[in-house]
C-alpha cells in the first residue's frame, strides 16, 4: 500500500526539511530487525530514493510508486483511458507519499504492520471475500488470521494503523472526486459542440438540445425561467471529517487540478513538477500531523459556520459561473438569454434553526446565526463591490444614473458605488454590534440605522440601475461581467447568505397551547379533540386580541415550563427578524390540521408581521398515509386558505418512514402520498411544492444518481419546484470543490427541467396493485424482524457501534430525540450509520427480498418483470437496493458477531439475518436478470475492487477496538481506543462514500 523509495537530499535548496521521528509509544516487537529512521536523516521529496523493503513475503502495494510524482500516467490512447491511467498514477503517488510520511514519523514498524495487514486483506479478497461458496472456508480463515494479527497490536499501534488506512481512503476520495471532473472535461474537450456545459444526458448541455427536438423554444424558456431548485443545507451529524482535514483535502484536489493544467498546456517543466510534488508532500504530511479527531462536540454556531463555509469559499464563485454557462447553452440551443434576475437555484439552511430534538438550538442561538450570516453576506458583497468599483472607471452613463450622481462627477459609477460600499460596511458594523450585545447579554438598541442594507430589493434596485446604465450606453459586455455575477448572487443568496428554516416538533406546540389555555382558565388544549382544537384556533385567528402579553411567561414559572418558555421565545425571535433572515417553519411529526394551525396562531400572537410559511413534515408510514386527509381538512377552511395565498409547501420525510416501514414500503408510500397530495392541492387550486427530506444513503432516501432519482418521482408532483435537503457529508461531497459544485448544480437544473417537459410513464392500476402487495409484504417482513423479534435490540446494540456513537463529537444534537427509549427513539441517522459501519446495511434491504421472492415464486412473476423493465421509478428503487447489496459484506458482518456478540440467541439471530441477506440477493438478481450484483455498474464495481481490502482492514481494526473498549473497567478507559474508534468510523465512512 505505502511502499516507497527513499529520497536523497536535493542538490538545490530544500523548500521542505523533514526530521524523522520515532514514536516513543509504539511497541517494537523483539523479532523485528528494522529500526526507525535516523532523526538526523533529512531529505527532499523531489529526489529518487532507494526502495524500502516490504515485510517478508509481502508484495509491493497496489499503489507502490518508486518515485512518486503527479506527473506520471499514460499519454497514449483515448481521453478516457488516459484519464483513468492518470487516476491510478495520482492514487499511487499520494499513497506512496503517505507511506513515506508514516515511516518518517513512526519508523518502519508501523509501516510494516500496515503493509502486513493489507496483504492479508488482499488474500482475503483473492479467496472471494466470503462470497465465493467454493472458497468460503479459506476466506474465513484469512479473515480470522487478520483478526488474530490485529489483536497483537497495542492500543497505540491500533490507532496508528487505523489512521493509515483512513487517510489513504480519504486521499483516494479526493483523487476520485477530481477524476470525475477530469473525465467530464475530457469529454467536453473532444466534443464538436459549442455548449459551455457537458453534453452528458444528465447535464443541461445534453438535456436542452434533446428538449429542443420535442418542444418549442418558448415552452423550454418558460419552464427553465420559472423553475426553482432550493437546496437546504442541514447539519446532521454525518460529516465525520473535521473542517481542518476537509480544508487540507480540498487543497490536495487543487494541486491535482493544477497538475492537470500543467500537463494539458505543456507547462510541466521540471521545476514546476518539483514544486507541485513538494506541495503535495507538504499537504499529505500536514494531514497526517493534524489531529483528525474532534475533541469536543461542536456548538450549534460553529456547526452552522462549518456548514455554510461552502457558500463562502465555493458557491459564491461557482453559482454565477454556472449560470453564465447555462445562459450560453440556452442561447446556443434556443436563441434566448437567461433573464438577469432569474434564480433557478437557491440555498437555505437548517443550521441554527433546527431545534427538533436539539435543546442546544435556542432562540438566542438562532438570532446569533442569522446575524452571523448577514455579516458574512455583507462582507462578500463589500469585497465584490470594491473590486467592481476599481473596474468601473467609465465616464459615460445613462441620464438616470447621472441624475443621481450629478453632472460634475467624472466617474459616475465609482461615485454611485461609493455609498453602496459604505452602506455594506455600516451593515457589517451594525450586525456585529448586535451580535456582540447578544453574546454579552446586553440590552440591544432596537433602532435601525437608515444607512444600512436590510432589504434585498433596495440593494438589487441599485445594482439593476447600474446594469441598465451600462447596457444603454454601449457597455453591455461590461454590464454582463462582474456586475451580472453580483446580481445573480444576490438573487440566489440575498443579503442573508442562506435563510434559516425553523423546525420544531408538533408536540412542543401542543405543550405551548396547553399551557396557554390552562393559564387563561380555558381547560386543557391537549385533552380537546381535533375538531375542538380547530374551532378554537380559528376563533383566535379571527380575533385581533392577543392571547398573552409579551414576556408574561417569564413571570409565571409554575404555569410555563422551561421548554414552553423557550418555544414562546422562539416565536418572539421570529417576530424580531428582518427580511429574508428566515424561510419556512417546518413542523416535524405533523399528524393533523391543528398541528399546522397552531403555528399560524403562535406566529400571529407573537406579532410576526410577515409570517413564515408553515410546512408540515409527514414522516412515518401512518403519517404519510394520512397526509392527504390532513391537507384536505386544512384547505377546506376559508381562514387557512386566506393565509397561504394559493401556495403550500409540504415536506416528505424519507429517513423516518424508511426506518419505520423499510425501504420498499416507504418508497411506495412516498410516491403515492405525493400523488394524493398533488390531487388534493389541485382540487382546491393550490400550487404545492414538495420539500424532500433526504439523506445521503439509500436507507434515508438518498440516491447517488441525482438525475435518475428526480426523474423517478411521481409525474406531475415536482412541476418545476424542487426543495431538498443536502445533509452532512453530502455537502462537502457535492459542493466542497468548485468543479464538483458546478456539476451538482448542473444536474439538479437539468433534472427538474427534464422532469417537467419529458413524457413520463404513469403506472397502470395493475402495477399499482402489485406495488401495494409488495409494500405490505416487505413492511410485514421488516417489522417482523425490527419490532417483532425480541432478539433484535440486544443484537443491534452489541453487534454495531450504536451505543458508542452518542459519544462521538460529530454533531451538536443528541443521537436520540429523547434521552430514554429504544430503537424507535433513535434518529434515522445513527440508525443507518451503525449498520453501515458493519457493512451489513440492513435498513436498506430488509424486507425487500421477502416481498420480491414471494412474487417471483408466484404466477405474478412476469408482471413483476414487466414492471422492472417498463417503470423507471420501480427499477430505480430495485437498482438502488442492488447497489447496497453489492456494497454489503455479510462475512465482515459475521466477524463483528464473532468478536462482539456474546449471547447465544443473538448469535443465532445474526445467522438468520445473514440468511435473509442471501435470499434478498438471490431475489434481486432474479428480478434484474443479473448473474452478479450491479454487474452493469462498472464504476461501482471498480471502486469496490480497489477499496474493499482497505475497508476490510478498518472493519477488523474497528471490531477489535470496540471489544477492547467494552472490556475496559470503568475509570480505566484508554483515550487512544476512543481515538482509534473515531478514526475507523471515519475511515469506513470514507471507504463506503457515505455515513448517515
Amino acid at each position: 500500500m505505502f511502499a516507497v523509495r527513499r529520497i536523497a537530499t536535493s542538490s538545490r535548496s530544500s523548500l521542505l526539511r523533514r526530521a524523522s521521528k520515532t514514536s516513543s509509544s509504539v511497541r517494537v516487537p523483539a523479532s523485528s530487525s528494522r529500526s526507525c529512521l535516523s532523526p538526523s536523516r533529512n531529505f527532499h521529496y523531489s529526489r529518487v530514493m532507494a526502495s524500502a523493503s516490504p515485510p517478508s513475503g509481502a508484495a509491493l502495494s497496489s499503489i507502490a510508486e518508486p518515485n512518486p510524482s503527479l506527473f506520471k500516467g499514460g499519454s497514449n490512447g483515448d481521453a478516457k483511458s488516459v484519464a483513468d491511467t492518470q487516476l491510478r498514477a495520482d492514487v499511487k503517488a499520494m499513497g506512496s507519499l503517505l507511506g513515506q510520511v508514516i515511516q518518517d514519523h513512526h519508523g518502519s514498524e508501523i509501516f510494516d504492520r500496515v503493509e502486513h495487514l493489507r496483504n492479508l486483506a488482499k488474500k482475503f479478497r483473492e479467496a472471494g471475500g466470503g462470497r465465493d461458496a467454493m472458497k468460503l472456508e479459506e476466506s474465513r480463515a484469512v479473515l480470522s488470521e487478520m483478526a488474530t494479527y490485529v489483536s497483537t497490536l497495542n492500543n497505540e499501534e491500533l490507532f496508528l494503523v487505523s489512521r493509515s488506512f483512513t487517510h489513504f481512503l480519504a486521499l483516494a476520495n479526493a483523487a476520485e472526486g477530481h477524476h470525475r471532473i477530469r473525465l467530464m472535461h475530457a469529454k467536453a474537450n473532444t466534443g464538436t459542440g459549442m455548449s459551455a456545459l457537458s453534453s452528458k444526458s444528465d447535464s443541461c448541455g445534453g438535456v436542452l438540445p434533446q428538449l429542443a427536438k420535442e418542444h418549442d423554444a418558448d415552452a423550454i424558456f418558460d419552464a427553465l425561467t420559472s423553475q426553482t431548485v432550493e437546496l437546504v443545507l442541514t447539519a446532521h451529524p454525518t460529516e465525520v471529517n473535521r473542517r481542518t482535514i476537509l480544508d487540507k483535502q480540498r487543497r490536495v484536489q487543487s494541486l491535482l487540478t493544477l497538475a492537470d493544467r500543467y500537463r494539458a498546456s505543456g507547462e510541466a517543466t521540471p521545476y514546476k513538477q518539483v514544486e507541485l510534488n513538494d506541495a503535495l508532500y507538504r499537504e499529505i504530511s500536514s494531514i497526517w500531523l493534524s489531529d483528525e479527531v474532534a475533541r469536543e462536540k461542536p456548538s450549534v454556531q460553529s456547526e452552522a459556520a462549518r456548514g455554510t463555509l461552502v457558500v463562502e469559499t465555493v458557491l459564491w464563485e461557482t453559482l454565477p459561473q454556472f449560470l453564465r454557462k447555462l445562459n450560453s447553452t440556452l442561447v446556443d440551443t434556443i436563441g434566448k438569454k437567461l433573464p438577469l434576475d432569474a434564480a433557478p437555484l437557491k440555498f437555505a439552511s437548517w443550521m441554527g434553526g433546527d431545534r427538533d430534538g436539539n435543546p442546544n438550538v435556542t432562540s438566542t442561538v438562532t438570532r446569533e446565526v442569522c446575524l452571523t450570516n448577514r455579516i458574512t453576506a455583507a462582507t462578500l458583497l463589500h469585497r465584490d463591490l470594491t473590486t467592481l468599483e476599481s473596474e468601473l472607471s467609465i465616464t459615460n452613463c445613462s441620464q438616470e444614473l447621472r441624475d443621481i450622481v450629478g453632472d460634475d462627477e467624472r466617474e459616475p459609477y465609482r461615485c454611485f458605488l461609493e455609498p453602496m460600499i459604505q452602506k455594506l460596511d455600516n451593515t457589517k458594523t451594525w450586525a456585529q454590534q448586535k451580535l456582540d450585545n447578544i453574546k454579552a447579554n446586553n440590552v440591544s438598541d432596537d433602532s435601525i440605522p437608515s444607512d444600512i442594507y436590510l432589504s434585498k430589493k433596495d440593494f438589487m434596485d441599485d445594482l439593476m440601475l447600474m446594469h441598465r446604465s451600462l447596457s444603454s450606453t454601449g457597455n453591455e459586455i461590461t454590464a454582463n461581467g462582474r456586475l451580472t455575477d453580483i446580481i445573480r448572487n444576490v438573487s440566489a443568496f440575498g443579503l442573508t447568505l442562506v435563510p434559516l428554516d425553523v423546525r420544531q416538533e408538533s408536540d412542543r406546540h401542543m405543550e405551548v397551547l396547553d399551557s396557554i389555555t390552562r393559564f387563561l382558565g380555558l381547560g386543557s388544549y391537549e385533552q380537546w379533540d381535533e375538531q375542538t382544537r380547530i374551532s378554537w384556533i380559528q376563533q383566535q385567528l379571527a380575533s385581533n386580541r392577543p392571547l398573552l402579553r409579551p414576556g408574561v411567561w417569564n413571570k409565571h414559572p409554575d404555569k410555563f415550563s422551561p421548554t414552553t418558555v423557550e418555544a414562546l421565545e422562539t416565536f418572539s425571535m421570529i417576530a424580531d427578524q428582518h427580511d429574508d433572515s428566515l424561510g419556512a417553519y417546518v413542523i416535524s411529526q405533523a399528524t393533523s390540521a391543528s398541528d399546522v394551525l397552531a403555528v399560524l396562531l403562535l406566529q400571529r400572537d407573537a406579532g410576526v408581521k410577515n409570517p413564515l410559511r408553515v410546512v408540515p413534515l409527514f414522516e412515518t408510514l401512518d403519517d404519510l398515509n394520512g397526509a392527504a386527509d390532513t391537507m384536505d381538512s386544512l384547505f377546506s377552511l376559508p381562514g387557512y386558505m386566506g393565509s397561504i395565498a394559493g401556495k403550500q409547501e409540504i415536506m416528505i420525510g424519507y429517513s423516518d418512514s424508511a426506518k419505520d416501514a423499510g425501504r420498499l414500503a416507504a418508497s411506495w408510500a412516498q410516491y403515492e402520498t405525493q400523488e394524493k397530495l398533488a390531487a388534493v392541492a389541485n382540487k382546491y387550486g393550490v400550487e404545492v411544492t414538495f420539500f424532500h427530506g433526504k439523506g445521503g444513503t439509500v436507507g434515508r432516501g438518498g440516491n447517488p444518481a441525482t438525475f435518475k432519482a428526480i426523474m423517478a418521482h411521481a409525474p406531475d408532483t415536482i412541476n418545476g419546484q424542487f426543495r431538498v435537503t443536502e445533509q452532512g457529508e453530502m455537502i462537502n461531497q457535492n459542493f466542497g470543490h468548485g468543479d464538483r459544485a458546478e456539476r451538482t448544480l448542473d444536474i439538479y437544473t437539468a433534472a427538474v427541467l427534464a422532469e417537467k417537459l419529458k413524457e413520463r410513464v404513469k403506472p397502470p392500476q395493475e402495477w399499482r396493485d402489485m406495488m401495494g402487495k409488495l409494500s405490505e409484504l416487505s413492511c410485514d417482513a421488516y417489522r417482523g424482524v425490527v419490532r417483532g423479534d425480541e432478539r433484535f435490540v440486544p443484537y443491534f446494540r452489541s453487534m454495531t457501534p450504536e451505543t458508542e456513537l452518542a459519544n462521538l463529537n460529530i454533531g451538536s444534537r443528541p443521537a436520540k430525540r429523547k434521552a430514554t427509549g429504544g430503537v424507535e427513539s433513535l434518529r434515522a441517522i445513527p440508525w443507518i450509520f451503525a449498520w453501515m459501519q458493519t457493512r451489513l446495511n440492513l435498513p436498506s434491504w430488509l424486507g425487500v427480498g421477502d416481498a420480491i421472492g414471494q412474487v417471483m415464486d408466484s404466477d405474478d412473476a412476469d408482471k413483476l418483470q414487466e414492471m422492472y423493465e417498463g417503470w423507471d421509478s420501480f427499477r430505480t428503487t430495485i437498482d438502488l437496493v442492488e447497489m447496497v447489496l453489492a456494497k454489503s459484506e455479510p462475512t465482515i458482518a459475521r466477524h463483528y458477531d464473532k468478536t462482539l456478540v456474546t449471547d447465544a440467541s443473538a448469535q443465532e439471530f445474526g445467522e438468520e439475518i445473514r440468511a435473509i441477506h442471501a435470499s434478498t440477493e438471490k431475489a434481486v438478481l432474479a428480478l434484474a436478470q443479473h448473474t452478479t450484483l450491479s454487474e452493469d455498474n462498472t464504476i461501482l464495481r471498480r471502486m469496490l475492487e480497489v477499496r474493499n481490502p482497505y475497508v476490510d482492514c478498518l472493519n477488523v481494526l474497528q471490531a477489535e477496538t470496540l471489544k477492547r473498549r467494552r472490556d475496559q473497567n470503568e475509570g480505566e478507559e484508554d483515550p487512544r481506543l476512543k481515538d482509534a474508534l473515531m478514526t475507523t468510523i471515519a475511515g469506513v465512512a470514507n471507504g463506503m462514500g457515505n455515513t448517515g
